[in-house]
Protein backbone atom coordinates (compact mmCIF):
# COMPACT_ATOMS: atom_id res chain seq x y z
CA UNK A 1 0.00 0.00 0.00
CA UNK A 2 1.36 3.41 -1.46
CA UNK A 3 2.54 5.58 1.92
CA UNK A 4 0.13 8.74 1.92
CA UNK A 5 0.92 11.00 5.19
CA UNK A 6 -0.03 14.34 6.01
CA UNK A 7 3.11 16.15 7.61
CA UNK A 8 1.80 19.33 9.96
CA UNK A 9 -2.04 18.73 9.20
CA UNK A 10 -1.50 19.20 5.50
CA UNK A 11 -2.52 16.29 3.54
CA UNK A 12 -2.19 14.95 0.12
CA UNK A 13 -5.14 15.26 -1.94
CA UNK A 14 -5.65 13.13 -4.99
CA UNK A 15 -7.54 13.38 -8.01
CA UNK A 16 -10.20 10.68 -9.59
CA UNK A 17 -9.36 7.93 -11.40
CA UNK A 18 -5.44 8.18 -10.45
CA UNK A 19 -3.32 5.16 -10.11
CA UNK A 20 -0.85 5.20 -7.13
CA UNK A 21 1.58 2.58 -7.07
CA UNK A 22 1.49 0.50 -3.79
CA UNK A 23 4.65 1.37 -3.48
CA UNK A 24 5.11 5.04 -3.95
CA UNK A 25 5.36 7.95 -1.15
CA UNK A 26 3.38 10.94 -1.16
CA UNK A 27 3.30 13.64 1.50
CA UNK A 28 2.17 16.77 2.91
CA UNK A 29 1.11 19.49 0.76
CA UNK A 30 0.41 17.89 -2.21
CA UNK A 31 -2.10 17.78 -4.89
CA UNK A 32 -2.92 15.40 -7.70
CA UNK A 33 -5.23 15.85 -10.20
CA UNK A 34 -7.65 13.85 -12.23
CA UNK A 35 -6.11 11.12 -14.60
CA UNK A 36 -2.58 11.19 -13.21
CA UNK A 37 -0.18 8.15 -12.52
CA UNK A 38 2.41 7.93 -9.89
CA UNK A 39 4.53 4.48 -10.55
CA UNK A 40 6.24 2.15 -8.29
CA UNK A 41 9.06 3.79 -5.77
CA UNK A 42 8.16 7.73 -6.98
CA UNK A 43 8.51 9.95 -3.71
CA UNK A 44 6.54 12.98 -3.95
CA UNK A 45 7.52 15.10 -0.79
CA UNK A 46 5.60 17.99 -0.49
CA UNK A 47 6.73 18.42 3.51
CA UNK A 48 8.63 21.61 2.79
CA UNK A 49 6.65 23.53 0.02
CA UNK A 50 3.94 23.14 -1.68
CA UNK A 51 3.87 20.86 -4.81
CA UNK A 52 0.92 20.68 -7.45
CA UNK A 53 0.48 18.32 -10.71
CA UNK A 54 -1.99 18.87 -12.75
CA UNK A 55 -4.44 16.36 -14.71
CA UNK A 56 -3.45 13.81 -16.86
CA UNK A 57 0.68 13.49 -15.81
CA UNK A 58 2.35 10.59 -15.13
CA UNK A 59 4.95 10.48 -12.32
CA UNK A 60 7.36 7.03 -13.32
CA UNK A 61 9.34 4.61 -11.10
CA UNK A 62 12.12 6.11 -8.79
CA UNK A 63 11.28 9.73 -9.65
CA UNK A 64 11.37 12.59 -6.47
CA UNK A 65 9.50 15.39 -6.24
CA UNK A 66 10.27 18.07 -3.85
CA UNK A 67 10.68 21.84 -2.82
CA UNK A 68 12.68 24.10 -1.31
CA UNK A 69 11.90 25.14 2.32
CA UNK A 70 10.35 28.65 2.66
CA UNK A 71 11.21 29.53 -1.27
CA UNK A 72 9.38 27.47 -3.51
CA UNK A 73 6.91 24.82 -4.44
CA UNK A 74 6.49 22.84 -7.23
CA UNK A 75 4.26 23.16 -10.14
CA UNK A 76 3.96 20.45 -12.90
CA UNK A 77 1.49 21.44 -15.26
CA UNK A 78 -0.97 19.01 -17.35
CA UNK A 79 -0.50 16.35 -19.54
CA UNK A 80 3.26 16.01 -18.50
CA UNK A 81 5.47 12.73 -18.23
CA UNK A 82 8.22 12.82 -15.86
CA UNK A 83 10.56 9.65 -16.80
CA UNK A 84 11.76 7.49 -15.01
CA UNK A 85 14.47 8.66 -12.11
CA UNK A 86 14.04 12.16 -13.09
CA UNK A 87 14.74 14.77 -10.31
CA UNK A 88 12.22 17.48 -10.29
CA UNK A 89 12.87 20.21 -7.59
CA UNK A 90 11.08 23.58 -7.10
CA UNK A 91 10.38 24.44 -10.34
CA UNK A 92 7.71 25.08 -12.64
CA UNK A 93 6.47 22.93 -15.42
CA UNK A 94 4.34 24.41 -18.00
CA UNK A 95 1.70 21.67 -20.33
CA UNK A 96 2.84 18.93 -22.67
CA UNK A 97 6.26 18.35 -21.30
CA UNK A 98 8.49 15.35 -21.47
CA UNK A 99 11.45 15.37 -18.76
CA UNK A 100 13.30 12.35 -19.86
CA UNK A 101 14.66 9.16 -17.95
CA UNK A 102 17.17 10.26 -15.60
CA UNK A 103 16.85 14.61 -16.06
CA UNK A 104 17.12 16.81 -13.12
CA UNK A 105 15.36 20.29 -13.37
CA UNK A 106 16.91 22.66 -10.38
CA UNK A 107 15.13 25.02 -8.67
CA UNK A 108 13.35 27.99 -10.07
CA UNK A 109 13.47 26.53 -13.64
CA UNK A 110 10.81 26.90 -15.79
CA UNK A 111 10.15 24.60 -18.47
CA UNK A 112 7.87 26.00 -20.78
CA UNK A 113 4.73 24.12 -22.70
CA UNK A 114 5.97 22.04 -25.65
CA UNK A 115 9.25 21.27 -24.25
CA UNK A 116 11.23 17.37 -24.06
CA UNK A 117 13.95 17.33 -21.58
CA UNK A 118 16.45 14.96 -23.08
CA UNK A 119 17.06 11.61 -20.54
CA UNK A 120 19.99 12.79 -18.34
CA UNK A 121 19.82 16.64 -18.92
CA UNK A 122 20.36 19.13 -16.24
CA UNK A 123 18.10 21.92 -15.96
CA UNK A 124 19.98 24.26 -13.65
CA UNK A 125 18.41 27.03 -11.49
CA UNK A 126 16.75 29.68 -12.79
CA UNK A 127 17.22 28.68 -16.36
CA UNK A 128 13.38 29.32 -19.10
CA UNK A 129 13.76 26.46 -21.13
CA UNK A 130 11.87 27.86 -24.38
CA UNK A 131 8.49 26.40 -25.75
CA UNK A 132 8.91 24.00 -28.30
CA UNK A 133 12.56 22.98 -28.04
CA UNK A 134 14.40 20.05 -27.29
CA UNK A 135 16.76 20.80 -24.55
CA UNK A 136 19.59 18.03 -23.62
CA UNK A 137 23.23 17.85 -22.02
CA UNK A 138 24.79 18.61 -18.89
CA UNK A 139 23.70 21.83 -18.04
CA UNK A 140 21.09 21.50 -20.30
CA UNK A 141 20.82 23.35 -23.51
CA UNK A 142 18.29 24.29 -26.54
CA UNK A 143 19.54 22.06 -29.40
CA UNK A 144 16.38 22.03 -31.85
CA UNK A 145 13.45 22.90 -32.59
CA UNK A 146 10.76 19.67 -31.42
CA UNK A 147 9.59 17.87 -35.16
CA UNK A 148 5.91 17.68 -35.50
CA UNK A 149 6.49 13.63 -34.82
CA UNK A 150 7.42 14.91 -31.01
CA UNK A 151 4.89 17.31 -30.50
CA UNK A 152 2.74 14.56 -31.32
CA UNK A 153 4.40 12.23 -29.39
CA UNK A 154 4.01 15.22 -26.37
CA UNK A 155 0.18 15.02 -27.14
CA UNK A 156 -0.67 11.21 -27.35
CA UNK A 157 1.94 9.97 -24.33
CA UNK A 158 0.18 11.15 -21.27
CA UNK A 159 -2.85 8.79 -22.64
CA UNK A 160 -0.79 5.98 -22.95
CA UNK A 161 -0.24 6.36 -19.03
CA UNK A 162 -3.67 6.73 -18.72
CA UNK A 163 -4.33 2.93 -20.24
CA UNK A 164 -1.22 1.54 -18.54
CA UNK A 165 -2.53 2.75 -15.30
CA UNK A 166 -6.08 0.72 -16.12
CA UNK A 167 -4.08 -2.82 -16.29
CA UNK A 168 -3.71 -1.88 -12.73
CA UNK A 169 -6.54 -0.23 -11.57
CA UNK A 170 -8.93 -3.05 -13.27
CA UNK A 171 -7.39 -5.48 -11.44
CA UNK A 172 -9.43 -8.29 -8.03
CA UNK A 173 -7.10 -7.01 -5.58
CA UNK A 174 -8.83 -9.75 -3.29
Amino acid sequence: MAIILPVLDKYPSIGEECFIAPNSTIVGDVHISAHCSVWFNAVIRGDVNYIRIGEYSNIQDNVTIHGTYLRNGTDIGNYVNIGHNAIVHGCKIDDYVLVGMGAIVMDLAHIESNVIIAAGAVVLENMVCESGYLYAGVPAKKIKPLTSEQLDLLKRLPHNYVLYSSWFNNQDNS
